[in-house]
């Protein structure tokens, strides 16, 4: 169905293109980008050596259709973040859960790797219920607020660790 792609500069156009509003900017990427964005701040982003950014490629019609990262914090978490079907065609399409379960195979992949987070804005009801769906769990009491031109949005922080994950998989 989708599979995840090295991402690299040629994908930057793509990607710019697919971010048309500043609030889908910080929907997609959080305070780190100002819109416009340009292929000068991805450059920035990916010099962190940290962050590692993919392509999703859906497989049957050969198109890139979004992009994710997987962030390793320290030696025991990582961050999903920057999860985004850019393409329209391609939004609620059933593709949420098999990208989830891609991401979190390569970020428990690592035998370091303990617990994996990622950040969703409280209003994004569809993506929550697809973390939930994956196992996360609303991590109580961390939130972030995020101001967008006239609006204030909070974002939630979810977390998985790695024997929940695994009794999951088990169940699969």
């Amino acid at each position: 169905m989708i599979t995840l792609l090295p991402f690299d500069k040629t994908g930057y156009n793509q990607l710019i293109a697919w971010v048309t509003t500043e609030e889908m900017l910080m929907q997609f990427a959080g305070p780190g980008f100002h819109f416009p964005l340009t292929a000068e701040q991805i450059k920035q982003s990916l010099l962190y050596k940290q962050r590692i950014a993919y392509k999703i490629l859906h497989v049957a019609d050969q198109k890139i259709i979004g992009h994710a990262e997987i962030v390793y914090q320290d030696g025991s978490s990582a961050l999903l973040s920057s999860i985004f079907i850019g393409d329209l065609a391609y939004r609620e399409k059933g593709l949420a859960q098999p990208l989830m379960n891609k991401l979190l195979n390569i970020a428990f992949g690592n035998p370091a790797i303990e617990e994996v987070s990622l950040n969703v804005f409280d209003w994004n009801v569809p993506a929550i219920k697809s973390y939930k769906k994956a196992g996360f769990q609303v991590n109580e009491g961390k939130t972030l607020t995020r101001h967008v031109k006239d609006k204030t949005w909070i974002a939630l922080n979810m977390i998985l660790n790695r024997k929940t994950y695994e009794d999951l998989q088990k169940r699969i």
